[in-house]
């Protein structure tokens, strides 16, 4: 990411995430601001259409991860922290009352948010925070000692080892905290069509300045939730997601190497 500008790549995940409203009806996920928040005209949208696999990988973890919020709050959790927020939207469109939303992203996306939110017309409620943070360079430091659900997408590939740990410490620091997060594979094991795709995708967003730093095994990632006290622990692999949110059984191009992971820290 280059001093003085927003993330490049939240741009990208903003934008498949409006052009599935375009292109699929937003059938995996509903995000009626998507669009009017992007401000990129709809046609320039449709054009997306061959990219499928990545926005309906990106579709589908917002899916996962606003169910998970849901049934949250349902457990009474007031609390909400989107944690590398770029162009998300729920904040906006928050359907649970009484739920305070925290919205952490490096003071540039953040400024550049805010932007986009006065060009677009979109009201920003009293429920909702900022918190300007650089996860390499800077502690987190959450305003509640409440429970509260993290919603971390799109952000842990991009952060080094040290900067994963320093941040998962915060998520771990409280019972009942809860979160979902993405991560990729290494492709080092994977089948060659797989691999070819995600070492592609990697060499795109390190010519944006951006590049993956930080892969995880299934296994290592379970192991260190465990070890930072999270007690239960559902992970979505690319099969897991084709079945659940894309009514196929086979993986579809563009999402190899993606998981969502959801995990809930438990009394130590």
């Amino acid at each position: 990411m280059e001093a003085g500008q927003p993330s490049r790549t939240a741009m990208s995940a903003a934008r498949y995430r409006a052009a599935h409203q375009l292109l699929e009806g937003g059938r995996i996920f509903s995000d009626p601001l998507a669009v009017r928040i992007l401000g990129v005209d709809e046609q320039e949208l449709l054009a997306d259409a061959p990219r499928r696999g990545m926005r309906v990988f990106i579709a589908a973890r917002h899916r996962f991860a606003e169910d998970a919020l849901a049934a949250a709050v349902a457990r009474g959790v007031r609390e909400m922290v989107v944690l590398g927020a770029g162009l998300d939207t729920f904040a906006y469109r928050n359907p649970h009352p009484g739920l305070r939303v925290t919205e952490v992203d490096h003071p540039d996306t953040q400024a550049w948010k805010r932007d986009r939110l006065a060009a677009s017309g979109i009201a920003i409620p009293p429920s909702v925070r900022y918190l300007g943070v650089d996860f390499e360079k800077e502690t987190l430091e959450l305003p509640s000692d409440e429970p509260a659900f993290f919603l971390w997408l799109g952000v842990v590939p991009y952060l080094t080892r040290e900067g994963f740990d320093a941040t998962l410490a915060v998520v771990a620091a409280h019972e009942g905290n809860e979160v979902v997060f993405d991560y990729a594979q290494p492709p080092a094991h994977m089948p060659a069509e797989r691999r070819a795709w995600l070492e592609a995708r990697a060499e795109r967003v390190a010519r944006l300045g951006e590049p993956w730093l930080t892969y995880f095994e299934p296994s290592e990632i379970a192991s260190q939730l465990g070890s930072s006290g999270f007690g239960e622990i559902e992970d979505l692999g690319p099969s897991e997601l084709a079945s659940r949110f894309f009514g196929r059984d086979d993986v579809p191009p563009g999402t190899a190497g993606g998981h969502v992971l959801r995990a809930r820290r438990s009394s130590r």
